[in-house]
């Protein structure tokens, strides 16, 4: 049997597979972050598991995909892991390698996270072989839900939007600018707050010029991160609620600059699924 996660700051969403994919159980818990939480917040959640998972007899394979897993904390993840499943094979690795798995399977791709924030990586159909590096929402982060949050709010203040975007988000958001600049500026977590603003962007993508600012937010995603790899005769797949709710928009920014886009994920975990029962099977095959 296979314990499948998949790990934000927010949840962990976990699926228990058998390796033919017959899915046992889907569960959540809280977001594990070994960058940013202790090791006893970590046990504290993983505590939480409804555990035994094994039958008599069988064995446990636990792969886990996490943000803020960084090569240098992979060993400190699978310790607490193991601390919880001892009898389990464990490994833990990143949430890019994840989302690589996901779209691309076992073919070579390049592979993106567009969420709250945003990661891409060259994926040779089995590891990252280069990623540029994203730099969060201030120095980079393009194409991501809090950089498309900034400069929508960029082009609100400074008068680039229609007067019926201006009043239709004075009216939904209620907030003055003064407000908002206190949000970006002094409160914890800035880079949630301008995602959070997504829905409004989206529901307004029948004026042009919020359109145009969408497409723009992507193009620059494209120019400024996918370019370095050289490959634009790959394939290139998405995971993420903003690619997943900008699908149309994401598409014609890729063909504007020479790109195809393949699988477009709201969520790994279902690809991850099928990944592991993949690669599964077939080590089943060559024994």
């Amino acid at each position: 049997m296979i314990l499948i996660a998949d790990s934000g700051s927010t949840k962990t969403d976990w699926v228990l597979t058998r390796d033919n994919g017959c899915i046992e159980g889907r569960f959540k818990t809280e977001g594990i972050n070994p960058f940013h939480q202790s090791e006893d917040d970590i046990l504290t959640i993983l505590q939480t598991l409804p555990l035994p998972f094994t039958v008599e007899g069988e064995e446990l394979r636990l792969c886990f995909y996490g943000s803020g897993v960084r090569p240098e904390l992979e060993p400190k993840m699978a310790r607490l892991l193991q601390t919880v499943l001892p009898k389990a094979t464990v490994e833990a690795h990143n949430d890019l390698l994840g989302a690589a798995r996901a779209v691309c399977g076992q073919s070579p791709g390049i592979a993106c996270i567009l969420g709250t924030g945003a990661n891409s990586c060259l994926y040779d159909g089995d590891d990252i072989v280069q990623n540029t590096p994203p730099l969060g929402y201030i120095l980079g982060d393009e194409g991501s839900g809090a950089v498309l949050g900034r400069r929508f709010l960029n082009a609100l203040y400074k008068g680039f939007m229609p007067d019926s975007v201006i009043a239709d988000f004075q009216k939904d958001i209620n907030m003055t600018m003064g407000e908002v600049i206190t949000h970006v500026y002094r409160h914890p977590m800035a880079n949630r707050f301008l995602a959070s603003l997504s829905p409004f962007i989206s529901s307004h993508l029948h004026e042009p010029t919020v359109r145009q600012l969408v497409i723009d937010s992507f193009r620059d995603f494209f120019r400024r991160n996918l370019v370095q790899y050289g490959r634009n005769d790959l394939p290139v797949g998405f995971v993420g609620s903003v690619a997943f709710h900008y699908e149309a928009q994401l598409k014609e920014a890729a063909a504007s600059e020479g790109y195809t886009v393949g699988r477009i994920l709201k969520s790994p975990i279902d690809g991850l699924v099928t990944y592991h029962s993949k690669t599964e099977n077939q080590k089943q095959i060559r024994q």
